[in-house]
């Protein structure tokens, strides 16, 4: 004889920490299965990392190349999947109708950018050992404080999430997969990613430096390459993208 209630089911939504979780679980994997979205993320600053260390093409200092480029590469990583790659799937899920039905799920609109951004951070952890492991290769020698590298790309990662998930989330599918490409393009060469800003006009290198890929490149060089402490200032310049980056995002993003 069972006791009355024991099987009584209990409709509701699942923790939020569970649902989130799940959530990132679900994005992580459609990422790593997107031809596509590993080209831009994992092929695309491979090669330039390579290919920049062998040819003498732009003249980065003093010193070996790769001590210039590795950090460079990795600031491209982090907005390669953080902005462009996450813009560009995001926008497409809107317009399919994928977020119109997770709209209806109990999963709250920010749940979901925090699902999106760390599955973005579980990515760039991938994408940060296998740039490492080549520019080792390649005769990389770095430096600094380990906790300020982690500091700069969670802040980085946070500030190109909250700036693509506002571009996915309030432009067109065909209008975000343009301007994502076309800014990846962009911050390439004018971000210091390759090319030193000090190649740059003054009054440039004065706008170019308050970008989040220039503050993000800028302080992966001074901690990696010149050994420096704390890069308070490139850090602030990345926490105030951040949360303006997610804040609007939070508050204009569209599911449909």
């Amino acid at each position: 004889m069972t006791t009355a209630g024991v099987y009584t089911p209990k409709p509701g939504a699942a923790p939020l920490t569970r649902m989130i979780a799940a959530q990132a679980a679900l994005e992580t994997k459609m990422l790593l299965r997107n031809g596509e979205q590993l080209l831009l993320t994992v092929v695309i600053p491979t090669l330039l990392l390579v290919l920049f260390s062998s040819v003498d093409i732009v003249d980065t200092g003093e010193g070996e190349a790769v001590d210039f480029l590795a950090p460079g590469i990795l600031a491209l990583a982090v907005m390669s999947t953080a902005f462009t790659g996450q813009a560009i799937a995001t926008g497409f899920e809107r317009r399919y109708g994928v977020l119109k039905r997770l709209a209806a799920s109990p999963l709250p609109r920010w749940g979901l950018m925090a699902a999106k951004t760390l599955s973005v951070l579980v990515t760039e952890i991938l994408q940060v050992i296998l740039v490492t492991v080549i520019a080792f290769a390649l005769g990389w020698s770095p430096h600094g404080n380990p906790l300020a590298v982690l500091l700069l790309l969670v802040l980085g990662t946070a500030a190109f999430s909250g700036l693509g998930l506002l571009m996915a989330g309030t432009l067109k599918a065909e209008a975000t997969l343009a301007a994502a490409n076309l800014v990846f393009l962009l911050l390439l060469v004018g971000g210091g990613v390759v090319v030193p800003l000090d190649k740059f006009p003054d009054t440039a290198q004065s706008l170019l430096g308050l970008l989040p890929i220039s503050a993000l490149s800028d302080g992966l060089r001074d901690v990696l390459q010149h050994g420096s402490g704390m890069p308070w200032g490139d850090l602030g310049i990345l926490a105030v993208w951040g949360v303006v980056g997610l804040t609007a995002a939070a508050r204009f993003f569209r599911w449909e």
